[in-house]
């Protein structure tokens, strides 16, 4: 399986260096990656080392615990946006999902969508399945499965538990068809990518992403 097209190659440590970014542009370019995830900071930066390629810039909102405030969830997308940001992948509220507050969770959602498509961005929603509850992710993948977005993803790479094959399953089971898959955390080889890829993911967050399209063995020990 040839599974640079599904991976967002993906930087996220807090010592992130100009240096690196760079060089995960570069790499994404070479690889052919579907894009890059940065700091919201970088993005500016990446979309500069990217052009003329195909790869899209990609960000986090509201990273890595999701209980920032709505507005300020909506800050951080307009000025992504207004640096060039292609997709948008939004931490939601954990701590409201773990408190049953779908309420919150709705008016969240109906706060961001209407900002992020009148832009026509992609936007990835989090939702850390590694410490949820097989009935919460179900009820997420209702409450977000209507709402119109692009991809449900699994995990920030930041929690106890990232990314398995019986989550992104889960998701596909009662996710309509019309919303993807985004698996992330974890990452770090070849086997692993492709069974989320055959379990229904049509993208994949990892750092490691060259020692998994090479097929060796992953010497990054981060996360995400």
């Amino acid at each position: 399986m040839h599974l640079a097209t599904y991976i967002d190659h993906t930087i996220l440590k807090p010592t992130t260096l100009v240096s690196e970014v760079a060089q995960i542009c570069k790499e994404a370019a070479e690889y052919k990656f579907a894009a890059v995830c940065v700091p919201p900071n970088f993005v500016k930066k990446a979309k500069e080392f990217l052009v003329g390629t195909n790869v899209k810039v990609a960000t986090v909102i509201g990273f890595p615990f999701g209980y920032s405030a709505v507005e300020a969830k909506l800050a951080e997308i307009v000025l992504a946006m207004v640096d060039g940001v292609d997709e948008l992948d939004v931490v939601a509220n954990i701590s409201a999902i773990k408190n049953q507050d779908w309420v919150y969770l709705a008016n969240e959602l109906n706060h961001i969508m209407p900002v992020v498509k009148s832009k026509n961005k992609t936007i990835k929603i989090i939702i850390e399945s590694g410490i949820l509850t097989n009935d919460e992710i179900i009820k997420c993948c209702e409450l977000y499965g209507v709402a119109g977005i692009d991809y449900l993803k699994t995990s920030t790479g930041y929690a106890e538990k990232g990314a398995s094959v019986e989550a992104v399953k889960l998701f596909r089971l009662h996710l309509p068809d019309a919303v993807q898959i985004k698996a992330s955390g974890g990452i770090r080889d070849y086997t692993f990518a492709a069974e989320l890829v055959e379990a229904g993911a049509t993208r994949l967050g990892c750092s490691a992403s060259l020692a998994i399209v090479k097929g060796e063995p992953n010497t990054n020990n981060a996360t995400y």
